[in-house]
């Protein structure tokens, strides 16, 4: 019996030890195949990486060639925004001042602004509604008397004699008071504006014990402008020019009194940059 049993154990044995190694063998190949399809994923893995990475620096490129693209737009439009047309053989305006002038004139009564001809007429006309309405003019009792123009890229405001002074005096009437008021907050929101307070007189002599001609009757009116603007005011002295034209410079011949009342006024003569001026002409201005 036990010589039986012994060939039988014997034979377990080694079908138990067959089955082991095939099972190894099988898993090792599996492992080795697991390991293979590892590597394999890992190379796709890197590949794809590689490929999102490459994908990703594109769209940053494209993204910054937008950018650029952007940037040199707006630059383009900033230079088309300032790209200055001439008014006339001197003053220029750039296009966004030119978009501002239309925007005014809009506002501007037909029957007026169909009087304007030329880009300066237009020009004159928006400043001259402008600066009316924020220098609230009506406060003389007499726009009539207020004329603004544009000379040598300059704002010209000519206000008559009556408005300011009472005849032979250089003292400012009370009623002028709100104007310079105005003009002085105006001169006070933009400090790239040099201001001359210019007094013309007609042809008739005077003399008196305040006044000893023309000469000194227009710089002493100047002067008392200029002084207001500065001490009650406090716009910069250093903004501020007074100067005299007595009768050197009249508007048209001195034959009449009529004509004579044209000659006498003030000149409140604006140097400004165009677009900064009308920029601000747009702008609220209040007490």
């Amino acid at each position: 019996m036990k010589k039986i049993i012994i060939p039988i154990l014997a034979f377990i044995l080694v079908a138990t030890s067959c089955v082991s190694k095939k099972k190894y063998v099988a898993l090792e190949n599996q492992f080795t195949d697991v390991k293979g399809t590892l590597q394999k994923t890992t190379i796709e893995k890197e590949e794809l990486e590689a490929k999102f990475a490459n994908i990703e620096q594109r769209v940053a490129n494209y993204y910054e060639k937008i950018n650029s693209l952007k940037i040199d737009n707006d630059k383009l439009q900033d230079e088309n925004d300032v790209k200055l047309d001439m008014v006339g053989k001197t003053a220029v305006i750039s296009n966004k001042t030119r978009k501002s002038m239309r925007e005014t004139l809009s506002k501007v009564d037909p029957a007026i602004l169909a009087t304007a001809k030329t880009l300066k007429d237009s020009l004159n006309l928006a400043i001259s509604y402008n600066l009316k309405n924020k220098m609230n003019s009506s406060d003389l009792n007499g726009t009539d008397d207020i004329n603004i123009d544009i000379e040598q890229t300059v704002v010209m405001i000519s206000i008559a004699d009556k408005l300011l002074f009472n005849t032979a005096s250089f003292r400012v009437k009370s009623g002028a008071y709100p104007f310079l008021e105005r003009l002085a907050t105006l001169l006070k929101s933009e400090q790239s504006m040099d201001v001359m307070i210019e007094g013309h007189t007609d042809s008739q002599s005077i003399n008196n014990d305040d006044v000893q001609d023309n000469w000194d009757l227009s710089t002493k009116r100047a002067t008392a402008i200029v002084r207001i603007l500065e001490g009650k005011h406090k716009v910069d002295g250093s903004r501020l020019i007074a100067a005299g034209r007595g009768s050197t410079m009249p508007l048209v011949p001195n034959t009449t009194s009529a004509n004579r009342a044209k000659n006498r006024r003030t000149k409140i003569i604006i140097l400004p940059n165009l677009d900064k001026f009308f920029a601000l002409m747009g702008e609220e201005i209040t007490n």
